[in-house]
């Protein structure tokens, strides 16, 4: 199985704009073998917590068929970042596309104490084709969110984040650590530019199930890698 990350530089709050960039991502991670492509926290808006109550979607909006459909054609899982509503609030989700399948969401469960005032707790943790775990941002600091990952019977932890320089230092010593504890592989899709009040710094990575780092993006490169799990090795593409 080949899993890919994207990593992007996002037009804030233009769904129009940012669908058509995760296309083009789709389409590279798609010609060079990969079977899923995800993208960072709330990538089809921007990480932008005060518009998430004018940007957040509901489950069935008709804008994101172009996904499934790319999704059936191409075979490939697709998983993107938008806020969702609920029947009580918005939630930071990751909406996921499979061949022939109706689309899926996993809304971030543990939030941090910043995002309180615009959004909600999700409330299920899932695995995707049964061996990945997607987190989002925040929880994928926190070590019973993997734990209870591996517990599911995740092989693979994808987290899909909005990191700053200081997120960054904390994911590269928890995300090495949380590898080699569970013998599950690692990777994380950060985007760049401006992003609420900060600025996310990219450097999207991956590693192996030993926690040593295979290879990652810079901090100002738009591009994808893709990782194999059987080989553990990584094919990286710069756009």
């Amino acid at each position: 199985m080949n899993i890919a990350i994207a990593q992007l530089k996002l037009d804030k709050g233009d769904l129009s704009a940012n669908i058509k960039k995760h296309l083009t991502f789709i389409d590279l991670a798609h010609s060079l073998n990969a079977d899923s492509i995800f993208f960072p926290e709330l990538s089809l808006t921007g990480y932008e917590p005060e518009l998430a109550e004018k940007l957040a979607v509901k489950s069935s909006d008709s804008r994101f068929d172009v996904f499934q459909e790319m999704s059936d054609t191409k075979k490939i899982t697709i998983g993107v970042g938008v806020p969702t509503l609920s029947e009580t609030g918005i939630r930071i989700s990751m909406m996921i596309f499979q061949p022939l399948q109706s689309r899926t969401f996993y809304s971030k469960q543990q939030l941090h104490e910043d995002e309180f005032p615009y959004f909600e707790n999700g409330n299920e943790q899932i695995l995707i084709h049964q061996k990945i775990a997607p987190a989002i941002c925040y929880e994928s600091l926190q070590m019973n969110h993997a734990e209870n990952a591996a517990a599911l019977g995740a092989e693979f932890y994808v987290a899909s984040v909005a990191k700053s320089q200081n997120g960054i230092v904390k994911a590269n010593i928890h995300y090495p650590a949380i590898a080699k504890k569970y013998k599950m592989p690692v990777l994380m899709s950060n985007c760049i530019g401006e992003c609420d009040n900060f600025i996310s710094v990219g450097f999207s990575s991956v590693w192996n199930k030993e926690g040593k780092l295979i290879d990652q993006l810079g901090n100002q490169e738009e591009g994808i890698i893709i990782f194999n799990t059987k080989t553990e090795k990584v094919t990286k593409q710069i756009i």
